[in-house]
């Protein structure tokens, strides 16, 4: 029986053709026959540095005997690997990802042809237009969008090349687009004000948002706190879970967004005497029940609605729930509280985060601080030290 051929082992020859062939052994199949990979140019001269190439590429990697397609490679990663791990909603997004961005381009393809080209092609056409089912028209990718996208096949293809089914990840060093964050709407003093009479005007929805735009918290968050998260005599809240809607309009329960999402608030005294008066008509350990089911938590897309509804009747700005968000923290900011108290509020990773979120607010901090400084140094100095804004000179160094 002869012995197997070496990994990495080249050949070059003329093809009939005209054309000059290189290709190694890449891996081996089951009988232990090679399996080779080639490369083509016009001369010898030209091919070489194609066939190094290659040879570096699968240099100390064997790929297995797989002429799996995409679509079959992740539909095998998404059972064995994403459905036992993550939330349902997670796995329904991915699967969603897959159907409309993913597949319908490489979906067809070999794992081992897809090149970096390809994801490249694939990258751009969806930074372009993707085209809607049902017959609705195009419309254009957000940058954020493509990136999502480009994450998920990332992953994908990373568990192939783990799994030794490809040498390589085809999506490493793909350029992706520019992304922009969703511009915020922030209430003014004055619309937060007329925000709060609205939904003073709500008996059933009021306890709700009042809770909301004075603790920051999540949609999902504000629907997934039970009483037993209260602690009435520290006046402390603990923010333990989230509520996501997932298919079907059923509700899932679970973490957190993220691991530092999981906290422990100090509530302010009117939301803690608000949620005290609150208890004592408890008819579900949910804080926030469903009005016709109480033994579920509310939906968040009712809160998305009902939020919807009180601002429209009210003249106010058309804005995302999670706006809410944005307007407590760029008053609490804004007021006087740091940022990394803040960060803990809102389950932030880091301080550093929240005040790269809320740029907006700390370049008028910094104005009022250098107005404020430059006052209290005009005090000690006198009129002769003016803010520095003003009597800043450049400095000159010795002369060449």
């Amino acid at each position: 029986m002869s012995s197997k051929r070496p990994d990495g082992d080249g050949t070059v020859r003329k093809r009939a053709d005209g054309r000059w062939e290189g290709r190694i052994v890449i891996g081996h199949k089951a009988d232990g026959t090679p399996i080779y990979k080639s490369v083509f140019a016009k001369t010898q001269k030209e091919l070489m540095p194609k066939l190094h190439t290659l040879i570096g590429e699968y240099r100390g990697v064997e790929v297995t005997d797989c002429d799996m397609t995409l679509e079959e490679w992740a539909e095998r990663w998404m059972t064995e690997y994403a459905e036992p791990t993550l939330r349902a909603s997670t796995v329904e997004r991915y699967r969603s990802y897959l159907k409309h961005h993913i597949l319908p381009t490489l979906g067809a393809k070999h794992l081992r042809s897809i090149t970096r080209t390809d994801v490249q092609k694939l990258y751009n056409s969806l930074a372009k237009k993707k085209s809607l089912a049902r017959g609705r028209e195009d419309r254009t990718l957000s940058g954020t969008m493509v990136v999502k996208v480009h994450m998920l096949l990332h992953e994908v293809m990373g568990s192939a090349v783990s799994a030794r089914l490809i040498p390589r990840n085809p999506t490493e060093g793909a350029k992706l687009p520019k992304t922009a964050p969703a511009p915020k709407t922030i209430l003014s003093a004055e619309q937060l004000k007329r925000f709060m009479s609205a939904i003073r005007e709500d008996a059933v929805w009021h306890d709700f948002f009042y809770t909301a735009i004075t603790t920051g918290l999540r949609k999902g968050e504000m629907c997934g706190l039970k009483w037993c998260d209260l602690d009435e005599g520290s006046g402390k809240l603990t923010v333990r879970r989230s509520v996501r809607v997932i298919a079907g309009g059923e509700l899932e329960v679970g973490e957190t967004k993220t691991e530092r999402g999981t906290r422990t608030i100090l509530l302010p005294p009117g939301t803690l005497d608000l949620l005290k008066e609150r208890r004592k008509s408890v008819i579900s350990e949910w804080m926030f029940p469903d009005p016709f089911d109480p033994e579920k938590p509310i939906s968040p897309n009712a809160a998305y609605g009902r939020l919807k509804k009180l601002l429209n009747s009210d003249g106010l700005p058309d804005m995302r729930f999670h706006d809410i968000r944005h307007t407590f923290a760029t008053h609490a900011l804004a007021g006087g509280v740091d940022a990394k108290t803040l960060s803990g509020i809102l389950g932030h990773a880091s301080a550093s985060f929240t005040l790269d979120t809320y740029t907006h607010v700390t370049t008028d901090m910094q104005t009022n601080a250098a107005v404020i400084v430059g006052g209290f140094m005009k005090e000690l100095f006198g009129e002769e030290l003016k803010p520095w804004q003003e009597n800043a000179r450049p400095v000159r160094g010795p002369s060449a």
